[in-house]
């Protein structure tokens, strides 16, 4: 339904609903001058830079630069969509959001099967409490060692072994949209449950709606657990098993811990580990990946060691790979053979299995790892094989820092290395650096530089005054001054020079091994300064929002940062 809602009513409610109401519903907040404050709902802090300024109806936090309306705050507080979010802000304020007919018809037949969902989930709770055959139920998580709270937190229920447990005595208009989702059949002559004599685990989406279950066997059932089919509010490749428990126990999510099952994810949380989810029957797919990684930009994918869980972590690391952006960490845990979670955290505790989640194997080392299973890389062909396994994902890689560094590897792997001085009097441009890939962000524009100098100027535009960029604004500043516009004239000036220049450069790029094509480096280069460029707009911005300024009173270059902090967000 995005893009349905009139832009007219958000404007309007936006306005008419004060941000201290949508803000203190959720935080509390305290008088400070001509504004209220509080400790940041979005980062950890003692001391309060979270401000809310209900004159001109917007937040900023001037320790994290969180800042915007009542619909910013509900969509990074609750971990909305837009929508959902424009849905509880008129919530709040008791009105009605306006919808053409077939919009509120696909909007009033996912209520309704969200209500008998949400009804069914409660008699299943209400079994596990009170059935006559709830001791088979409550003698399984007692030997799963789970407490009250956590069978309280997931909303564990019990479908006892009985054929219309649902759809006996249940309201017409809630029965048929039970049929809807198939979690009662009338397939056959009688009404029949999909789930009987299961444990259930309710699957609930950001809002906390039950859309679906899963439903382990308490029996000797040949599947050990089903889930809900498909409906119109189930989507199981879009779905996270435990995302809203997350979202729930923690007021900010640093991490997301990926695994198999719904017990892993309830066992953790039981072992104080709050930030786990599982997918959903599925291989981790792009779909499930967009939606971990719109949340938090930090995934440890954690499986069992056997075939399976190597297989569904070479998928997970595959299909995230044109998803990686710069600044994102991926991270992978294969687990001993015959373990997974849940038993592994009964075992040895919260301590020792975070310790290995802390230790996981980053993108970058296990790719290589699987790539080069049941290869012997002394055998040069063996080599061929892993550089045209690895060759083919590296080239999916959106980020081009992460593509620069597999190929980094790959060559470290696959061609012998050979390690030279800088900056030597040499024979050929390609002689001066011998052979590696830049390691990091200062060493790349210098290398950059080398290859065209003719672009030092607009490099220090950007870089001065960085001190992460100190080596490339010196020589930056020395192809200037020196008016050095190609290679073979930075290499002439240096192999004649006599005031010192060649010694201040020597060490440039001494810890380089193997270096790419020139055209390569210049991607790097420009996907460098062009987030530096970002970073800047974003600071002009936030200077702008810390005086606050109305959009009135502001720049069209003010207004311009705004909005693409805006456009960044909303990616």
């Amino acid at each position: 339904m995005a893009g349905l809602i009139p832009q007219d009513f958000i404007d309007d409610l936006v306005a008419r609903v004060p941000i201290a109401d949508v803000v203190s519903s959720r935080v509390q907040l305290k008088k400070s001058g001509a504004t209220l404050k509080a400790c940041c709902p979005f980062h950890q802090e003692k001391t309060p830079s979270f401000h809310v300024n209900a004159q001109k109806n917007f937040y900023h936090c001037f320790g994290c630069g969180a800042n915007g309306n009542g619909i910013n705050f509900l969509r990074d507080h609750d971990n909305l969509s837009f929508n959902e979010a424009v849905e509880e802000l008129a919530k709040i304020a008791g009105v009605e959001i306006p919808r053409d007919e077939k919009v509120k018809q696909v909007y009033s037949l996912q209520n309704k099967l969200w209500d008998a969902l949400e009804y069914a989930n409660l008699r299943y709770r209400d079994a596990l409490k009170g059935h006559d055959s709830k001791a088979i139920a409550q003698q399984y998580l007692k030997k799963r060692d789970l407490s009250p709270e956590i069978i309280e937190r997931f909303s564990i229920g019990f479908a006892p072994a009985q054929r219309d447990f649902l759809s006996s005595s249940v309201p017409p208009e809630t029965l048929k949209s039970l049929i809807t989702t198939k979690t009662v059949s009338d397939k056959y002559e009688r009404l029949f449950d999909l789930f009987q004599n299961r444990l259930m685990f309710p699957i609930r989406n950001s809002r906390g709606k039950t859309i679906a279950f899963g439903g382990r066997t308490l029996g000797d059932d040949k599947a050990k657990y089903i889930n809900s089919p498909e409906s119109e509010v189930f989507h199981k490749s879009n779905e996270l098993y435990g995302l809203y428990e997350v979202n729930q126990s923690n007021r900010q999510i640093e991490r997301l811990l990926v695994v198999e099952g719904y017990m892993d994810v309830i066992s953790l949380a039981q072992y104080g580990i709050t930030y786990a989810v599982a997918t959903l029957g599925t291989a981790t797919n792009t779909e499930n990946l967009s939606q971990l990684l719109r949340r938090c930009h930090n995934l440890v994918f954690c499986f069992d060691g056997d075939n399976a869980g190597i297989q569904a972590a070479r998928k997970a690391m595959e299909n995230a790979l044109p998803l990686f952006e710069d600044g994102m960490q991926l991270n992978f845990l294969l687990l001993p053979r015959g373990e997974d979670p849940d038993t592994l955290v009964r075992d040895e505790g919260k301590e020792a299995f975070e310790q290995r989640i802390n230790h996981a194997q980053p993108l970058s080392e296990f790719l290589f790892q699987i790539y080069s299973e049941g290869l012997d890389l002394k055998i040069a062909e063996h080599k061929g094989v892993l550089k045209q396994r690895a060759e083919v994902q590296i080239e999916q890689v959106r980020s081009k820092v992460l593509k620069n560094a597999l190929r980094q590897k790959l060559n470290q792997i696959t061609y012998q290395r050979v390690k030279r001085g800088a900056f030597q009097e040499q024979d050929s441009a390609r002689d001066l650096v011998s052979t590696k890939v830049v390691q990091d962000p200062d060493t790349s524009l210098c290398l950059a530089l080398y290859y065209m100098p003719e672009r030092s100027t607009e490099f220090l535009r950007v870089i001065a005054g960085h001190s992460d960029y100190r080596h490339a604004s010196e020589f930056a500043d020395f192809l200037q001054a020196n008016e050095l516009s190609n290679t073979n004239a930075v290499l002439f000036r240096l192999a004649t020079d006599d005031a010192g220049h060649r010694l201040r450069f020597s060490s440039l790029f001494e810890r380089l091994d193997w270096i790419p094509e020139s055209t390569e480096i210049q991607l790097v280069a420009d996907d460098i300064l062009t987030r530096l460029v970002k970073e800047q707009k974003r600071a002009n911005a936030l200077k702008a929002t810390k005086i606050n300024k109305l959009p009135s009173q502001m720049t069209d270059e003010e207004k311009q940062a705004l909005r693409s902090i805006s456009v960044t967000k909303s990616q």
